[in-house]
């Protein structure tokens, strides 16, 4: 079991969006240019989105997409849910029908309970991870990769007080 393409491109469009909503709405080519995601896939995706109440959408000129409800309450199942993306393991999808014997009944194969734990914990795992961990844990990302971290260590830049000082090298801390 995998998530597709479909879960993955919505819980990135997601983050895009929470990202930079605070600013006003967020159309969906913006998105489509940053991520590089087919504008009328996202198009697809947002109309799930928005009917599962995750994005309310702007019409007119300024318009695009905004988060429905606080980020910190939209979690990843949530938005996985709501682009139809199937999170069961088992090859029966939960039916439970997944051993069919030489008798023609049907009943779990040996495995079956394995498969359905593993979905659970997936679940639960996703359930626990809200879209605004997602968006700070980008916002570390793009912080440490502007170059405000090395070696692990916070650096800040400091400002010479005399005007005929030399600049100094960053302090790390």
């Amino acid at each position: 079991m995998r998530l597709t393409t479909k879960g993955r491109f919505a819980v990135t469009a997601m983050i895009d969006l929470a990202m930079r909503h605070h600013s006003g709405p967020v159309t969906l080519a913006a998105i489509s240019a940053r991520q590089n995601i087919s504008l009328s896939y996202l198009e697809q995706l947002f109309g799930k989105l928005r009917r599962h109440e995750l994005v309310d959408s702007v019409r007119g000129p300024g318009g695009g997409y905004t988060l429905a409800r606080h980020a910190r309450d939209i979690s990843v199942a949530d938005i996985i849910f709501a682009v139809d993306e199937p999170l069961d393991a088992t090859s029966c999808g939960g039916k439970e029908n997944c051993d069919i014997g030489r008798n023609g009944h049907s009943g779990k194969c040996m495995t079956h309970d394995l498969w359905a734990t593993l979905s659970r914990k997936m679940l639960e795992y996703l359930d626990s991870v809200s879209l605004q961990d997602l968006v700070d844990q980008q916002r570390l990302r793009e912080w440490q990769e502007s170059g405000h971290m090395r070696n692990g260590r916070t650096t800040i830049p400091i400002t010479p007080v005399a005007a005929d000082s030399q600049a100094q090298e960053p302090l790390s801390v």
